[in-house]
């Protein structure tokens, strides 16, 4: 075993960081992903059509974070997009989402969170809004005014102008750095790394001896079709009582393709990840906190080769910048441990 040897388990936008962040101090940095692709659930790709397609639903940059910004900035070219985001009523119209001055007048503001928060929660997270954390129906609050963006306070919205994949594929170019896909984590390789940092999920790698963590997961469902243009912005979140939360139109997005003929949509359907060959996209944040509780067991299991890393290594819902903000602190401090 090689003295500065890590493994780095997933090649999400947390692993990669810190393979980045390390191999730049000298460690030899292997990296590897059960799946055929990098970029974790950022992965995108030109589908035949020409549009860029995510894979795993719409991933929009957005952070005040400017270490974060600048960080990434070493590997990418951005374009400025600004996220809109419409919801289609019973009645066929489109009101702006957040709730905003004019939507409220439109449904009137006592029915706000029927319309909107009651189904869509149902939907998303199985569970009624009573039995969740409420911090999760804050993320997108209520406003007074007329904005139309669905990130209204965040000073950088930007898409990286050849993908997330690139932009993945970009960190990891480092001669430090080797990249394995189609590799399942094994114990037997912690024997070969003086340490693990790992995002797969803590309660798998512990055979779950305390349990199951619950997480929602998403099942996408992409059609092309031969107009255009269909929708008035790049997603559309559903009011109804259909197992669809929302549809994204791609080239809606910049830098997403062009096409006179054919446009591309992705509809998305919740369900549970044991529902979805176990694809964990979102941790439960039940309103009693008993999952918390679960996770609490696993993390303050004494583990000297491993450290957990990324949404399911942590159990906690990460956007993209906050995901890389806390894998560079997590590498840092390592650093600091090991000298």
């Amino acid at each position: 075993m090689q003295s500065n040897k890590i493994l780095i388990v997933g090649a999400g936008f947390s692993g990669v960081a810190i393979a980045r962040f390390l191999a730049e101090k000298g460690f030899n940095c292997d990296v590897i992903d059960k799946r055929s692709h990098v970029a974790g659930n950022a992965y995108d790709y030109f589908n035949e059509h020409g549009i860029r397609i995510h894979q795993y639903g719409p991933h929009l940059f957005h952070t005040s974070n400017e270490a974060v910004f600048s960080w990434l900035s070493r590997f990418t070219e951005w374009v400025e997009y600004k996220h809109k985001v419409k919801a289609l009523l019973s009645d066929g119209t489109y009101v702006t989402l957040p709730v905003n001055r004019q939507t409220k007048e439109i449904v009137g503001e006592e029915n706000i969170i029927d319309i909107f928060i009651r189904p869509y929660t149902k939907k998303m997270w199985g569970m009624d809004i009573e039995q969740l954390d409420p911090s999760i129906l804050q993320r997108v609050p209520i406003r007074d005014d007329l904005n139309e963006y669905y990130f209204p306070t965040d000073q950088y919205q930007y898409m990286p102008s050849n993908g997330y994949t690139e932009l993945v594929n970009n960190i990891l170019n480092h001669p430090n750095i080797n990249l394995f896909l189609n590799t399942a984590f094994e114990k037997k390789l912690e024997n070969s790394y003086i340490k693990v940092f790992n995002s797969m999920p803590i309660d798998e790698y512990y055979d779950f001896c305390y349990g199951r963590l619950p997480y929602r997961s998403i099942k996408f469902h992409t059609k092309s079709l031969p107009i255009n243009s269909v929708l008035p912005v790049a997603t559309v979140n559903f009011t109804n009582t259909s197992p669809y939360t929302r549809v994204t139109e791609w080239k809606k997005i910049p830098n997403h393709g062009s096409n006179d003929t054919y446009t591309t949509l992705t509809f998305e359907e919740p369900c549970d990840y044991q529902d979805n060959e176990y694809e964990r996209y979102y941790p439960v944040k039940d309103l009693l906190g008993d999952n918390r509780d679960i996770y609490k067991k696993y993390s303050e299991i004494e583990n000297k080769k491993n450290i957990f890393i990324g949404r399911c290594g942590l159990y906690a819902y990460l956007d993209m910048h906050q995901a890389i903000s806390s894998a560079l602190a997590i590498a840092e401090q390592y650093l600091k441990d090991d000298q």
